[in-house]
């Protein structure tokens, strides 16, 4: 981590635009690119992944002091596994058209490189304080990240938003970008204007 997110402000803030792990650092690509067809199914990964970024962050950082060079990924892997489960069996439990909808993208959050990137650059070094930040803001930059995509996809395929006509009678849909493709290209499109942006800022 660098010096500037010794401030907690910024470390919260870094994960909305400056690192924001899609746009930025491209982090949880598989997700990304996966299950945000519609904004439903975007924010149900979203906060699901921020949920498990969010406990193993804590649990982490608490146990900073006893991990091992040789043992931390097993650890850090055994840590969101657990939180993964949680997630996996409330969804099952209480939203299972969900659960069957997002099928082994929820289990995958296990091997999602945002959370153990998380695990090892902030919460294995920082303070219990800095980590939950760190958690808070990566984990709401990396869910609005998917609810643009899912809003932006969700409108061009089916003329809707969480299910909700808003799109005049008659305007032509696009089913396309409800596929994969569409993913590949409503995610280009993203990654080039804040591309621009960031050059444009860094220029002033």
């Amino acid at each position: 981590m660098s010096n500037e997110k010794t401030n907690p402000l910024s470390v919260f803030l870094n994960g909305l635009w400056k690192e924001n792990p899609v746009f930025v650092l491209l982090l949880g690509m598989c997700p990304t690119l996966a299950v945000t067809g519609d904004l439903a199914s975007s924010l149900t990964m979203g906060l699901s992944a921020t949920f498990v970024l969010f406990c193993s962050n804590v649990v982490v950082s608490l146990i900073r002091s006893l991990l091992k060079p040789h043992i931390r990924i097993l650890m850090f892997t055994l840590t969101i596994s657990t939180f993964v489960t949680i997630v996996d069996l409330i969804l099952k439990a209480y939203l299972p058209e969900m659960s069957a909808k997002l099928g082994p993208y929820i289990p995958l959050i296990i091997v999602n490189c945002l959370i153990i990137c998380r695990a090892e650059a902030c919460a294995s070094k920082q303070k219990l304080g800095i980590a939950v930040l760190d958690a808070l803001g990566m984990g709401l930059g990396f869910t609005l990240t998917l609810s643009a995509l899912g809003i932006v996809r969700e409108i061009l395929s089916y003329g809707t938003v969480l299910g909700f006509a808003i799109a005049p009678e008659g305007s032509l849909s696009i089913f396309g970008f409800a596929l994969p493709v569409g993913a590949f290209i409503t995610l280009g499109f993203m990654l080039g204007i804040v591309n621009i942006i960031n050059r444009k800022k860094a220029k002033e």
